[in-house]
Order: structure tokens, then sequence, then C-alpha cells
């Protein structure tokens, strides 16, 4: 079990971060637990919260370096069970919509709203008030959050043509097809988006 899981582990590389949920297939809960506690034993991985584990990224003059909070967000969902994604302001932020640089990391999930302290980060958790698509792209998915962080009323027609340009046409019939889940000035904000984009 524990070389079953230290493959797995160095398979993902350093700096993945991981609960033991990770493993379930590889075994019991008892056996998961007790081969990551000789791991832990061994140097071999780090405990970096309450179930959460990391393959540290070492730094020849910093020893240990902090897990990304990305790789920290996407543990907690599978820990949780939750969907979590980029938040609004970020999303803005990765798809050249908005210059400004969130200070803290946020990000939007399907779950309760909550802050968690992990390796010395706080990552910050929000109810998403756009639907977090499963059979979706990270892109759609962070199209939808952009709608919801600027809100109706900051919705122009050019946001619409810059969020069209970001999209291919899977994501376009993704959001499209998700189009019922959404309140009905996203969902027209979608449209316009669709046609934006075969324009």
């Amino acid at each position: 079990m524990t070389d079953k899981i230290i493959k797995r582990v160095r398979g993902k590389g350093r700096g993945w971060v991981f609960t033991p949920k990770d493993f379930l297939d590889l075994g019991t809960r008892a056996s998961v637990d007790m081969a990551l506690t000789r791991l832990l034993n061994s140097g071999s991985i780090r405990r970096i919260g309450r179930g959460l584990y990391d393959y540290p990224m070492m730094h020849d003059k910093l020893g240990l370096l902090t897990p990304d909070a990305d790789m920290i967000v996407q543990a907690v969902a599978v820990q949780s069970g939750d969907k979590v994604i980029t938040s609004g302001a970020q999303a803005a932020n990765r798809l050249g919509i908005s210059t400004q640089v969130p200070a803290k990391s946020s990000y939007a999930t399907s779950g309760a709203s909550r802050s968690k302290k992990v390796a010395g980060r706080t990552i910050t958790l929000k109810r998403s008030r756009a639907p977090i698509l499963d059979d979706a792209s990270p892109q759609a998915n962070a199209v939808l959050q952009v709608l919801a962080h600027l809100g109706k009323i900051n919705v122009d027609s050019d946001i619409i043509r810059s969020l069209a340009s970001r999209l291919d046409a899977r994501d376009v019939k993704a959001l499209q097809k998700a189009r019922p889940q959404m309140a009905g000035w996203m969902s027209d904000a979608v449209l316009k988006i669709e046609i934006a984009s075969n324009g």
C-alpha cells in the first residue's frame, strides 16, 4: 500500500496536495491512513492541514516551499465533495478583463462560504452566485464567475465581446446548455456571448 501511494504521489510531481480520499481506490481508509502515517514519518510527504498532505517542492536556498493556493483548493474540494473554482475577481484578472490582481486567494464554491488556514495560507471560499458546471472547461466556468462578479449593470457589449473571444465552440455549447440554471440576466448575457462568438 505504501509503495502504491508513493508511486502515485511521485507521478503527480512535487507540489501536489492530496487527501486520503485520493487513494481509496487502492484499499480501505484504515490502510490508506496507516500508509500515509508511514510516509509522513519517513519525511516523504508533509501534513499541511487536517486530512491534507503535500509532496513538498524543494528550493536550494529556501528549503521546503509552501504549496500553491490552487493546489490546496483542489484538495479541499476533494475533501469536502464541493465544487471549487477560481473566484470572479481572479477569473477577471486571468481572462484579461481586469488588470487588478486580488490580494487574497479567493475561490467560488458550490458549498458553504468559509475560510480555511492551510500551510500558512488563508484560503477564502465564497458560495458561488453562478452555477459551477461539471461538464464545462475551467475557461467556461471562469466566464460565469466573471459575469457574477461584475453584475448585471456592468456587463456591456465590450465585456460580452471580450468574453466571447476567450471561448471555443465547446465552451459556448456548455454555457448554452446550462442557461436554465442561471439567473435571467446571466442567461441573457450567455445568449449574447453565443451570438458574439458566432459573429
